[in-house]
């Protein structure tokens, strides 16, 4: 009685409505927005299998999982270090997981080392979690930026100031 159905027009046929045209069946759909509807994903990181072992250096702007064994350095946007996995090498990431061994230097924005992390090497970061039962051994050095420290020493600007036995660490 309240309804906004065609179907109770006095001039319209249901069988008009449902149907389409011949004309319009043969018609190729046409669009004009190329868009995208949905943004692009982030690829998944990429994993190194606990039975692998690499020799030599990795680079990516992606993320990274190690659960096997590489012996180079290691450069990511996001690292994570498996529990099983074996990394000797500077390893360079804006965030850093370790839950496995790294021998080398580490740095990373944010570096978190898990209980169940052996690290030996320096650590060079702008923040850092150590839970309880991680194993470290090593420096620890806080720097603002420390993904563009490539040697770790003083900034040239700093060094030039110094006298030169300073400097050299005489």
């Amino acid at each position: 009685m309240f309804s906004k159905s065609k179907i109770n027009d006095p001039g319209t046929k249901p069988a008009e409505t449902e149907k389409p045209k011949a004309a319009e069946m043969n018609q190729p759909k046409t669009t004009t927005d190329f868009a995208p509807t949905t943004p692009k994903a982030k690829p998944p990181a990429s994993v190194l299998s606990p039975d692998l072992t690499v020799t030599g250096n990795l680079k990516t702007s992606g993320d990274i999982q190690i659960e096997g064994t590489v012996e180079g350095d290691i450069r990511a946007h996001l690292l994570t270090v498996g529990e099983g996995a074996t990394v000797k090498g500077e390893c360079v990431a804006d965030d850093v997981v370790v839950n496995g061994r790294i021998v080398g230097r580490l740095r990373g924005l944010k570096v978190r080392l898990t209980s169940t992390a052996r690290v030996e090497g320096d650590i060079i970061h702008k923040t850092i979690a150590i839970e309880s039962g991680a194993h470290f051994e090593g420096s620890v050095q806080r720097q603002e930026d420390p993904l563009n420290s490539g040697s770790g020493a003083a900034p040239k600007a700093a060094a030039a100031s110094k006298p030169a036995a300073a400097a050299t660490g005489k």
